[in-house]
């Protein structure tokens, strides 16, 4: 396969994988800290 060919696709690949990994960032990003994580954080803080 022609180099310059396998590196467009491969580049074209990264691109897409990129957008959908920012996409799922985003929408997890919009949601509330569940109450049981952020009791967990305040435990932890604590223990410091």
């Amino acid at each position: 396969m022609n180099i310059k060919k396998e590196e467009r696709r491969r580049a074209a690949i990264e691109k897409q994988i990129d957008e959908n990994l920012r996409r799922v960032y985003e929408q997890d990003a919009t949601k509330d800290v569940p109450d049981r994580f952020l009791s967990l954080l305040a435990q932890l803080r604590e223990q410091e």
